[in-house]
């Protein structure tokens, strides 16, 4: 080898070695060599995907930021729910019959319940039975004495006046007897003392002639009328009780659920079914005082319901009633801030949904000046 191409060799060598003093620089390129075939290009990097990548992820995180520093819309949920109507039994019995069934639309005056109890109607019998022998002695008092009892009184009267008239004869003789000493003084007092009998006997028996003609007082009459008034209550209590024992439904509505089946002995107050009125649906809610805040009756919202496919039902809010107050709550400011009470907002639908049913939920978007 040639001194000139150890020189090149060494000059080579001191090229590609990096320096010492400054290492991270890249290496020059390699001269070719006089008459050697040349080399192949070094690839590029792909700079494009990841650019595209970084400006992706950039948008996802501002958008997420500018998402939570937004103010969220406030949902307000409730459901709907309608007028319930529960039947109790105001007498007790045993079920009989129950024509009716759950779910069954029924009109009003239609029979729900048919109770049977024979010992109410054994006193509704007897009742009316007391009633007729008020009425017979009201009449027999009304119709006034007998002409039979007047003539036999009559008799009587006579009867004891011939007594009075033979007792006041015998009188005379014995006291005139007496005083010329030919009667004893014990017969005399004997016929002084019948005198007295017949007197209080014709008395007697003229009262009665009296009372016979005259027939009966106003205050017996009365007291008679009475007795009828008071036979007739009697039987129209029963007979209310009577009539309880067909339970028929109060309007038309439909049966949400029965609570007696038949044979089953019920008692007054026990709840036999419950009817829901469709007719008669609203929508609930329960909001607190500070979102309650410039809410008015009259006010109208739009109101969503998921089971209907998300349908938006116009609404007009009629009442809104505050809740109970519970144990729990206090009146000063002693945690910070003072206790919220609870509203109930009930609103009706503006026109008639006929899909909509109790128990179905609905929400609405509060607005942002009620908040």
């Amino acid at each position: 080898m040639t001194s000139i191409e150890k020189n090149d060799l060494r000059s080579r060598y001191t090229e590609e070695s990096p320096s010492p003093t400054n290492r991270a620089e890249p290496a020059a390129p390699m001269q070719p060599e006089v008459g050697s075939s040349p080399s192949k290009p070094a690839p590029k990097v792909a700079r494009a995907p990841a650019f595209i990548a970084t400006v992706i992820v950039c948008a996802i995180v501002g958008l997420s930021l500018w998402y939570l520093v937004q103010p969220q819309p406030l949902i307000i949920q409730g459901e709907a729910d309608a007028t319930r109507i529960d039947i109790a039994a105001r007498v007790d019995g045993r079920v009989g019959k129950r024509p009716v069934e759950r779910g069954d639309n029924v009109a009003a005056g239609q029979i729900l319940f048919d109770i049977d109890n024979p010992e109410l109607l054994t006193k509704l019998q007897e009742a009316e039975a007391g009633l007729a022998v008020a009425k017979a002695q009201l009449a027999n008092i009304e119709a006034g004495t007998r002409a039979e009892v007047i003539a036999q009184r009559k008799a009587e009267v006579a009867s004891a006046s011939a007594n009075l008239t033979l007792s006041q004869q015998t009188y005379d003789r014995v006291k005139e007897l007496a005083a010329t000493g030919n009667a004893p003084m014990q017969r005399l007092d004997e016929s002084t003392n019948s005198l007295q009998v017949a007197e209080r006997s014709l008395d007697q028996t003229k009262s009665a002639y009296e009372a016979a003609v005259n027939g009966y007082t106003i205050e017996e009459r009365a007291i008679a009328r009475a007795n009828v008034a008071n036979a007739q209550a009697s039987i129209d209590t029963i007979k209310a009780e009577v009539d309880e024992l067909v339970v028929k439904a109060p309007i038309a509505a439909q049966v949400y659920q029965i609570g007696a089946e038949l044979g089953e002995y019920v008692s007054p107050g026990v709840p036999l079914l419950s009817l829901v009125n469709l007719s008669d649906v609203w929508l609930r809610f329960d909001l607190r005082e500070d979102l309650a805040k410039g809410l008015k009756v009259g006010d109208g919202f739009q109101m969503r319901v998921p089971a209907l496919g998300d349908r938006v039902i116009p609404a007009q809010v009629k009442v809104i009633a505050t809740k109970g107050e519970y144990a729990g709550w206090r009146a000063t400011r002693a945690t910070g801030d003072f206790d919220l009470r609870t509203f109930e907002i009930r609103a009706y639908p503006v026109a008639p949904v006929a899909e909509l049913r109790p128990g179905m939920s609905v929400y609405a978007t509060w607005p942002d000046d009620r908040r």
